[in-house]
């Protein structure tokens, strides 16, 4: 039963995949406006994609304030390290790359605990879909950001 399924599952992506990377352009677009209204007023972007009750907004924008605060630090974390490649004027040694890969891969982990956490938060706050929404709307602008990281920062040499 379970084989079944995933081949089922595998089956329907790869008839859809090709559909969804067909206008490139408007996806390009797509990402750009987001990129933009999130640099601009994150805040504004979430409250007018959930239109939350002013019950709903009393449980939800402390979840998100300190979800962005710890967010946010850990994002300095992990940019303060990559910083610190850029800025090296010497070859880089196999103790400083162990020491750079291990504080990376730290980051990574508590930026998993905290959206955890503000996860299980939100869907007790607020209902199921409205909860969903806000979740998938923090990982596209999450996705956004890590592009944006990923393309500033060279590899490693």
């Amino acid at each position: 039963m379970k084989k079944n399924l995933v081949a089922l599952l595998a089956a329907a992506f790869l008839i859809a995949a090709p559909a969804w990377g067909q206008d490139k352009s408007a996806d390009e677009a797509a990402i750009a406006a987001l990129r933009t209204a999130a640099q601009k007023d994150k805040r504004a972007l979430v409250a007018s994609t959930l239109s939350l009750t002013g019950a709903e907004a009393k449980k939800f924008w402390p979840i998100y304030d300190k979800y962005q605060r710890d967010f946010d630090m850990l994002n300095r974390e992990r940019n303060t390290a990559l910083e610190g490649l850029v800025a090296r004027d010497r070859p880089m040694s196999d103790q400083y790359a162990r020491n750079l890969a291990n504080e990376l891969i730290t980051v990574d982990e508590q930026q998993i605990k905290a959206r955890r956490k503000m996860h299980n938060a939100v869907m007790r706050a607020l209902p199921p879909k409205k909860a969903a929404r806000y979740l998938q709307l923090e990982s596209k602008i999450r996705a956004v950001q890590d592009y944006d990281i990923a393309v500033a920062f060279p590899l490693a040499q």
